[in-house]
This record gives C-alpha cells, sequence and structure tokens, in this order.
C-alpha cells in the first residue's frame, strides 16, 4: 500500500531530523568549551552527513544519516593570557561552534521535521478514512 510508503519515508525523515537536532544542541552547549591545558584543542563543531537509501522493506528511496563528523575549519584565537588553555603567546583557542548558523540549522531541522510530520498526518488520516469506508 502507497500510504505504508509515505509513512516509511516520513518516519526516516523525522530520524535523521532528530539527529541532526541532536548534533546541533551539542554544537551549541559546547560552543564556549575550550581546552583544559595550555595549547588543548578546544571543542570541534559537529556535522551531520544525510544520503539517500534503498528501503528494500518499502521499495523506496529513504534519508539515513551516513555520519556525524567533525568541522575541520580553523578554530578562532582570542588573546587571554591568564586563562589556563592559553598557549605562550597569551591566546587560547575557541571552538569553532558559530550560534547563528547553530541556530539557522536548528530553524531549517525544525521546518523538515515539521514537513514529515505534517506527511505522516496526512497519511494517517487518509488511512483513517479509508477504514471508516470499508466498514
Amino acid at each position: 500500500m502507497e500510504l505504508d510508503k509515505a509513512l516509511g519515508i516520513a518516519a526516516s525523515g523525522m530520524d535523521a531530523q532528530t539527529t541532526r537536532l541532536r548534533v546541533i544542541a551539542q554544537n551549541l552547549a559546547n560552543q564556549d568549551t575550550t581546552g583544559s591545558s595550555a595549547g588543548a584543542e578546544p571543542y570541534r563543531r559537529k556535522t551531520v552527513t544525510f544520503q539517500n537509501a534503498l528501503n528494500k522493506e518499502l521499495g523506496a528511496d529513504t534519508v539515513q544519516v551516513t555520519q556525524v563528523g567533525h568541522d575541520q575549519s580553523d578554530f578562532p584565537l582570542r588573546y587571554d593570557p591568564s586563562n589556563p588553555a592559553a598557549n605562550a603567546a597569551g591566546y587560547v583557542k575557541l571552538p569553532n561552534v558559530n550560534s547563528l548558523v547553530e541556530i539557522m540549522d536548528m530553524h531549517e531541522a525544525e521546518r523538515a521535521y515539521s514537513a514529515n510530520l505534517a506527511v505522516m498526518q496526512s497519511a494517517r488520516g487518509m488511512l483513517s478514512r479509508t477504514i471508516d469506508l470499508l466498514k
């Protein structure tokens, strides 16, 4: 039944966006986490990679999280010689997390999640009406 496919596809999209929201929350929670010793690496921003994958059970392509990786961009530096994580020159490496980017990603993930939820609600409503007609 095609409505089953719609439900499965929407559910996989919701799972993927849930993972994305969890990673965004981790990034925001650690946006001020510096290293604990001189020259130590601070928190590195995490990223999520998606991929279409054939779900043989459904017979349709669904979205899946292929990996949660790390953003390899440079760490910004701040001059703070009193910080225990400061290097010999007095600079502290800060996490490469930009809260504005994270919030924009969060809004995008929320909209995608809501769209998938609307698909599930529509498919469920159609299934319910079909069952009512068969009674």
